[in-house]
């Protein structure tokens, strides 16, 4: 068991799986002397680069694919493939998740295709696990590159890494020579949205723990409305519920997390390149010890969200609705961004994405506008017929200047056209756009 291993798993609980019987032909291609690598590489320990056993992290039971980077590498051939694929299958028959601890150089050279071919193995037994509703969570280690990176590694449903780690798709012995070594860290990978989080070994153990439990224990049914955390006094005018909702003074996404949930976990990133601090999403516990159900959410934090907040916002949602946790969004945007960067990473296919993703959900969702409810890009993570609003917040189809603007009135006129549009908590459960507005905490 690697110190990578020992870190994870609970004392005592690893249990090796049984390994499959070895191929009939070890040696595909004929590589010259690969059984005498092979016999070595097992001399120094163990019998392939990975290993499948059962587990307990922190108390909760799992399957545990380990890889060992001395063994060839950490590289993945037909007999690893075959480890993998039994783990999976485990996995789903004792309806356990898969946590991978993965170090790897990609694929086994001596094998050829046949060993580029697992990444096909890998990927079919990842669709079936994440079919079956079991969660599935990454820790890449260092190094973390090639097909292992691109299969269990990015696939993952939650991927975490060691700090400094070297993960990317190209191995350092491939990559253009004027390549930047430090776009191929954990940290940068971070950055680019293809990581939720970079945790330091001595916190590994804990920090999966939490993330397990928040997978696998969902909460029954919708996730409550939370309690407003501002004022409770309806606004006299539309143009005195715009001014509230603006107040910097006004409790945000993370003071409403906070009262909300004992503890949660931050999903990070789109998985195409950007992240948004303006969006924070990930799992919550309510309640404490083992007793604590799950709540997924997606809280925007009272800025213009961009494209990658609401990939990242549609990935959270679909992960939930695998997994049969309900969903909590929080709306709280002037707008979805609109400046040129954003039409240029794709805004309306993202804003697209999260309005799919929430109609098609299924788990339900509870939404609470908590403050500015901006257009469509506000729109978007609420629920039809399930969408709340706190005293404090304002839903309106265009901000009042704007509106004013596109009416050809003068800017002073804001504040009329503000009452015009009935965007006003009470105007809003009137018209039936929202179910009611949420009670202060008892």
């Amino acid at each position: 068991m690697s110190d990578a291993t020992r870190g994870v798993a609970d004392p005592g609980s690893f249990r090796e799986l049984p390994p499959p019987p070895p191929p009939a032909e070890p040696n595909p291609l004929g590589w010259p002397d690969y059984d005498t690598v092979l016999a070595r590489a097992a001399e120094r320990g163990g019998t392939e680069s990975v290993t499948a056993a059962t587990a307990t992290v922190d108390g909760t039971a799992v399957v545990l694919l380990a890889f060992d980077f001395t063994f060839l590498g950490g590289s993945l051939g037909r007999r690893a493939g075959d480890r993998v694929e039994a783990a999976h299958a485990h996995a789903r028959a004792h309806r356990l998740p898969v946590v991978a601890l993965v170090a790897t150089g990609g694929s086994r050279m001596q094998e050829g295709m046949i060993a580029l071919t697992q990444l096909q193995r890998v990927a079919g037994q990842m669709a079936l696990t994440r079919a079956a509703g079991l969660p599935q969570v990454t820790v890449a280690c260092d190094p973390t590159t090639g097909g292992g990176w691109a299969t269990l590694g990015a696939g993952a449903d939650i991927t975490l890494a060691c700090p400094g780690a070297q993960i990317g798709f190209a191995g350092s012995r491939v990559r253009p020579a004027d390549a930047d070594p430090a776009a191929y860290t954990a940290e940068s990978q971070f950055a680019a949205g293809s990581l939720d989080a970079v945790v330091p070994p001595g916190e590994l153990r804990a920090v999966l723990g939490r993330w397990l439990r928040l997978l696998t224990r969902p909460a029954p049914g919708a996730a409550p409305v939370p309690a407003a955390q501002g004022r409770t006094d309806p606004p006299p005018t539309g143009w005195s519920a715009v001014l509230r909702a603006r107040a910097p003074e006004r409790p945000r996404a993370r003071a409403y997390l906070a009262a909300y949930f004992g503890h949660r976990e931050e999903l990070s990133g789109d998985r195409t390149g950007g992240r948004d601090p303006g969006m924070l999403c990930g799992f919550g516990a309510l309640g404490d010890g083992e007793a604590a159900v799950t709540v997924a959410y997606a809280a925007q934090c009272g800025t213009a969200t961009t494209p990658a907040g609401y990939r990242t916002a549609a990935r959270l949602i679909r992960l939930a609705g695998r997994l049969g946790v309900p969903v909590l969004t929080l709306v709280d945007t002037p707008g979805a961004a609109n400046d040129a960067a954003a039409e240029r990473a794709a805004a309306g296919p993202a804003i697209a994405e999260v309005f799919l993703a929430v109609a098609e959900s299924p788990v339900p969702v509870t939404t609470l506008a908590i403050g500015e409810g901006g257009s469509g890009g506000a729109l978007a993570l609420s629920a039809p017929g399930n969408t709340w609003i706190a005293p404090d917040a304002y839903f309106s189809v265009i901000a009042p200047e704007l509106a004013a603007a596109i009416l050809k009135r003068r800017p002073d006129q804001a504040e009329h056209t503000a009452d015009q549009l009935r965007l006003r908590p009470q105007d809003l459960v009137e018209l039936g756009v929202v179910r009611g507005i949420a009670a202060p905490p008892p």
